[in-house]
């Protein structure tokens, strides 16, 4: 029987164009702007070009970041404590990058943590700027979710006057040098990732090293027979470039990051390095042995995105086999030859090495990459191994949001604009406000979004996760199987989600994943009641 349809709100073409007294915001210009980006569709954004010597590719070993313990554990849950700072790092052999960390280290230390055991994370500040820490995927009460006004200031901070960005005062949360974020995280199993998540300057606080990967496990994992160990590597995939001392460079109109915001003007649309990290080691090898192995990929770069391939030297293709999403594990494996990845989100997958010779290498390739961007990191098989079967069935707990269920069919478009009399980034024609309330649902709602792009954005849900319906005028694409929180739109491309509004009332947000987006307007509000 075909599903009920939902009530048209249709979009009309003055919609779509981004034009008309909805969205004045929009000019010409931007239209015109967002036209040229569209038509270099591997990217969204310009590169920036080192000035260093760069290592040969595969030639520095895969770090694999630590696991922070807990300073406390308690029948009522585990507590951490990071602190945010600067510090120095090798990254390109040879020299000295200075980097803001979370407890000293890019990308921070891992969280490992259980489905339903509260975890409290006390932050303390000792960079030279407020801060906010975002727990991306985790479904968090509004206190702790990393509202961009909700700053943590450093010790002795006295511009008092830029603190709430015109925000009410009843509104912001600003904390003096520390602040506790607690997550109880009654989700299913996952890998989320944690960042700075700061008004105006997440994109450069991101750049400089604020991230991290925090995991929840639980019983579903628990019971399938998936690599563990040594053989699950989590992969904290980000470009950067550096100057001719080993520095990180980055195009802000204010490197101090307390004043302008934004990038200088070829920057706008993104900003791409031309070096590839993984775990912030630049094109590293990893050795393995000719057994099954899972990789937890995230993209933390700001505007890359990226298409995944794992060849042989001899030019065959190796599987992806994608079992996971952003927010944890799909009903059944979808193999992949090639796997496109936006800023933001996460794929699960197994690799199998069997049937390789050892001394064989395998390149993970970024086919959306040219020259040296073209190369991910290298897989060095080095002794024989046990391979495991790959799971028929996986997870049997994914929501089934009915379509007839949907109270409410939302329009939403993200394009260029004129933000503040400059090059900017809206939805449906707005740039992000923290005193407006773009979207109110009720707790417990079902609704479809209708999404449209003009040029890549990867368009992130706070609090929840989301189904992906169609793109266009098909279906999703395989990799939009499972529960997902951040969808890749391609240029001049529309797609349906729907989501149930569940977990938490209070005040979140949906913004475009591109980070200089985001900081430059491309964010708004969605109060749940």
């Amino acid at each position: 029987m075909p599903e009920p349809a939902l009530p048209e709100r249709p979009v009309s073409r003055r919609r779509l164009l981004g034009i008309g007294t909805g969205l004045g915001a929009v000019a010409v210009g931007g239209l015109a702007l967002s036209a040229a980006w569209a038509r270099r569709p591997a990217a969204t954004g310009d590169q920036l070009v080192s000035e260093v010597p760069l290592p040969q590719a595969f030639s520095v070993p895969l770090p694999i970041p630590a696991v922070l313990a807990p300073v406390a554990s308690t029948a009522e849950g585990d507590r951490y404590e990071m602190v945010q700072t600067e510090t120095e790092a090798e990254i390109i052999p040879g020299h000295s990058t200075r980097l803001w960390t979370y407890n000293g280290t890019f990308p921070g230390p891992t969280i490992e943590s259980r489905r339903g055991r509260h975890v409290t994370v006390a932050h303390r500040n000792e960079l030279p700027v407020p801060t906010v820490v975002h727990l991306h995927g985790g479904r968090t009460p509004a206190a702790s979710d990393g509202y961009p006004t909700d700053l943590v200031l450093p010790d002795g901070w006295t511009d008092t006057a830029s603190h709430h960005h015109g925000m009410a005062d009843d509104l912001a949360v600003v904390t003096n040098v520390e602040r506790e974020y607690g997550f109880p995280l009654d989700q299913r199993a996952t890998m989320l990732w944690y960042h700075d998540h700061r008004m105006d300057f997440t994109a450069p606080a991101i750049w400089r090293g604020l991230a991290g990967i925090h995991f929840v496990r639980d019983d579903v994992e628990d019971a399938l027979d998936l690599p563990r160990g040594d053989r699950e590597l989590p992969l904290m995939i980000a470009d950067r470039a550096f100057d001719a001392d080993g520095q990180l460079t980055y195009p802000s109109l204010d490197p101090t990051l307390t004043g302008e915001i934004g990038v200088e003007e070829p920057y706008t649309a993104g900003v791409l390095g031309d070096v590839i990290l993984v775990n912030g080691a630049p094109w590293p090898v990893h050795e393995v042995d000719t057994g099954l192995y899972r990789l937890r990929v995230l993209n933390a770069s700001n505007a890359r995105h990226y298409e995944l391939e794992a060849t042989t030297e001899d030019g065959r293709r190796l599987p992806l086999v994608q079992i996971g999403a952003d927010q944890g594990l799909l009903a059944a494996p979808v193999r992949h030859e090639r796997l496109p990845i936006a800023p933001a989100e996460r794929y699960d997958l197994l690799i199998d090495f069997s049937g390789l010779p050892v001394g064989a290498n395998v390149r993970l390739a970024n086919r959306l990459g040219s020259g040296r961007t073209a190369d991910v990191m290298q897989f060095h098989v080095v002794r024989e191994g046990t391979s495991t079967p790959i799971p028929e069935t996986l997870a049997d707990d994914l929501p089934e949001w009915d379509r007839s269920e949907a109270v409410a069919v939302r329009d939403m478009a993200f394009r260029a604009g004129r933000v503040n009399g400059r090059h900017g980034w809206v939805i449906d024609g707005l740039p992000f406000d923290p005193n407006r309330t773009d979207v109110t649902t009720r707790l417990g709602d079902i609704e479809v979004w209708r999404l449209i792009a003009d040029v890549h954005h990867p368009v992130h849900l706070h609090l929840v996760g989301f189904r992906v319906l169609s793109r266009g005028t098909g279906g999703p694409l395989p990799q939009d199987a499972g529960l997902k929180d951040t969808i890749a739109l391609r240029p001049g491309e529309s797609a349906e989600i729907i989501t149930r509004f569940d977990g938490y009332k209070g005040r979140y947000l949906f913004h475009c994943h591109t980070a200089e987006h985001e900081d430059m307007g491309m964010m708004a509000n969605l109060e749940v009641t």
